[in-house]
């Protein structure tokens, strides 16, 4: 997405700080910026503006903080940067797992910030896609499950082999227009009621 279409959040409790990143931001050539300065009630504030990009600084960002954070990436999935002044081994563990796609530590300068958030993009949506992959993984496993108990099914009650079974259901699939697993799911639906 190039600059002029994002729409950045700045979350920073210093005005002072925050400056700096909406400087470096209007140098980048990004103009939809809004910034916040309250940490209060962040979910419902930031799914109201609806942003591409947040942008967090933070001194030193304690438990509570890291928490709030990783409700926000769960329920608003944003890309999020976090900057920190001081190295936390612990806390940069919690921040990644919760979701901050970049936590830049003692990097709050006004030339970094194109690249940070080029990179809290690019690592967001790297996340997106393994998890997407995974989900899809995960869904294909459960209906080669239920073709698979449709099968057992047919091959109990019509005395089939595996393989008339699966022709079976795969026939059906054809003939009516739906996908293997839909036919497999209404053949264990009927085999329930005792159809």
């Amino acid at each position: 997405m190039s600059a002029v279409g994002l729409k950045i959040l700045v979350i920073d409790e210093s005005a002072e700080r925050a400056e700096v990143l909406l400087a470096g931001l209007e140098d980048a050539g990004y103009h939809q910026v809004q910034y916040l300065r309250e940490m209060t009630d962040l979910v419902p504030r930031i799914a109201a503006i609806d942003p591409d990009v947040i942008l967090i600084d933070l001194e030193n960002p304690n438990r509570d903080t890291v928490e709030q954070m990783f409700r926000v990436s769960r329920e608003v999935k944003r890309p999020i940067a976090m900057f920190v002044n001081e190295s936390d081994p612990e806390m940069t563990k919690q921040a990644i797992r919760a979701g901050v796609s970049a936590y830049i530590i003692d990097g709050l300068r006004r030339e970094r910030i194109q690249p940070v958030v080029e990179v809290a993009i690019s690592r967001f949506e790297s996340y997106r896609e393994l998890e997407q992959r995974a989900t899809d993984a995960e869904l294909q496993l459960a209906e080669r499950k239920t073709i698979e108990r449709a099968k057992s099914v047919l091959m109990d009650k019509r005395s089939m082999s595996e393989p008339q079974a699966y022709e079976a259901i795969r026939d059906m699939a054809r003939a009516k227009g739906k996908r293997m697993v839909e036919v497999a799911e209404s053949l264990l639906t009927a085999q329930e009621l005792g159809i």
